[in-house]
């Protein structure tokens, strides 16, 4: 870097003691710290400073910096560390002067102050609460972030604790999970009365699950790996992006997705794979050769409003509505439904009526819709997904054999799989899906995946007997764009 020589480039500027040796340390105006070390120092405050801590008449610098050998968590990035940078300056009026300039400074960031962290103990490899107290934790004290801790109990823990959370009170919620966590409390948030202010409190979220897709693409946006340091310091420094929400309504019954939703191939490996959780993340690699190589087809009906530039996919139609047996909602609804209340948040206001639509009918392979650009940290699903264009992205694929399509699903860490001219994607504004029975297997129906829960199970399919939120059965998806807040990396 440039040597400060113009005073005027500096907030406050001392001599100071390092390590025994005295130094001219200055905070310049554009937020870098500068001293003389073996040629020229600097530290960004608003990138590599979390915080200070007084130490009698010394100032401690808590800073967290990236090496510069090697790769991590297979980015292009070098690891983050702390790192204390200790100083004493010149007198107790300098030292004054520092610690109030330091303050001023950081506080004129924006940075949070108080969060609500989730962590969820039994997600993934049940490392969640391990993370949070051996990594998180001690940068969030760095960066003198309070924090009120809440271990999930049970599933829906967190969509209940926020839904009368006292909001007012932080500055964000944090979970320490995989997705699921994440997309219970988006759940809650509009659920409120006030989902309206509730849904743009910022939402951060730190890899401690078994798929982390939201955390893989907020970090990866920017090239930074999906590592617990990176994820943390995105939170503490406070930046803040929009996000598109999806509605998927089935009667009067409502689900949330920021993720994805999937059907068929996708789906099946998902859930199914479960029944192999003794091996490890090698379930899904080992039941995606299953799947493949006994392949289903699924028949159903897929209905979409194109975005501009995609109008050449499917035939046109009119908009297939969403009507359904309100016996059956009653029969395989779940115990705690997002039911429409007429103050909770009831999905976007359009005119589905009039948008033109097109139609693809089955027999399907694969659906995939994607909300962001990875469904795990391995799993590129949708490469030009965007965070807040209004958009859900589209995967389809209707025939494929099976070399190829083995070829496709190992190009799944890199996205090559939409390239494929067995796969159609593309881009749409709002979405139906008809879905139904196995080709060939008319008693046997299909797995519908959002979020990697189970929104529905079809009859004869993997533990079917189980309740889900919605039944197998025509359900519909719209687009809010922009709906949530994300804490981001820039």
């Amino acid at each position: 870097m440039d040597r400060p020589d113009d005073p005027r480039a500096a907030i406050i500027s001392d001599r100071v003691t390092v390590n025994g040796t005295v130094k001219q340390l200055s905070l310049l105006a554009d937020g870098r710290l500068w001293w003389p070390e073996g040629g020229q120092r600097s530290l960004t405050v608003e990138k590599e400073v979390l915080g200070f801590a007084r130490d009698g008449p010394n100032i401690i610098l808590k800073t967290i910096v990236e090496t510069e050998d090697g790769c991590y968590g297979g980015g292009s990035r070098g690891k983050l560390v702390r790192n204390d940078v200790v100083f004493r300056p010149s007198s107790e009026e300098s030292h004054r002067l520092w610690c109030q300039k330091l303050s001023e400074f950081i506080d004129s960031l924006g940075r949070p102050k108080r969060l609500f962290v989730f962590v969820n103990p039994f997600g993934g490899k049940k490392a969640a609460t391990k993370i949070f107290r051996h990594q998180v934790k001690a940068l969030f004290d760095d960066a003198q972030v309070q924090l009120t801790i809440q271990e999930t109990k049970r599933q829906l823990h967190a969509k209940q604790v926020v839904q009368s959370l006292d909001l007012s009170k932080y500055d964000g919620i944090v979970c320490v999970s995989g997705d699921g966590i994440l997309v219970e409390v988006v759940n809650g948030l509009l659920q409120r009365e006030d989902w309206d202010t509730a849904i743009k409190v910022p939402l951060g979220v730190v890899p401690a699950g078994t798929g982390n897709g939201m955390a893989k693409s907020l970090l990866d946006s920017v090239g930074d790996p999906c590592a617990v340091a990176n994820a943390v310091l995105a939170i503490i420094r406070g930046h803040k992006r929009p996000l598109d929400v999806a509605t998927i309504t089935q009667g009067e019954t409502r689900f949330f997705s920021v993720l994805m939703l999937a059907w068929g191939l996708v789906a099946d490996i998902d859930i199914e794979s479960e029944k192999y959780r003794w091996m490890g993340s090698a379930r899904i690699d080992f039941y995606a050769l299953t799947r493949i190589f006994h392949l289903r087809q699924y028949n159903g009906c897929l209905c979409f409003v194109p975005a501009p530039g995609f109008e050449a996919f499917g035939e046109p139609t009119s908009y297939p509505g969403s009507s359904r047996s309100k016996g059956s909602e009653r029969e395989r609804i779940d115990v705690e439904p997002v039911k429409s209340q007429s103050r909770s948040y009831q999905g976007p206001e359009i005119d589905l009526e009039n948008l033109s639509w097109r139609v693809v009918n089955g027999p399907f392979i694969s659906v995939w819709l994607h909300n962001v650009p990875w469904g795990a940290e391995n799993t590129k699903a949708a490469p030009d997904a965007k965070f807040s264009d209004g958009y859900l992205d589209l995967i389809i694929m209707k025939d494929c054999p099976k070399l190829p399509l083995l070829s496709m699903m190992s190009e799944l860490n890199n996205g090559g799989h939409v390239k494929s001219p067995y796969v159609m994607y593309l881009k749409v504004k709002a979405f139906v899906l008809e879905p139904g029975p196995r080709s060939g297997a008319q008693e046997k129906e299909g797995i519908i995946d959002a979020d990697g829960e189970v929104l529905a199970r079809g009859k004869g399919s993997y533990q079917c007997e189980h309740k889900a939120l919605m039944a197998y059965d025509k359900l519909q998806i719209t687009v809010d764009q922009g709906l949530a807040t994300f804490f981001t990396p820039i």
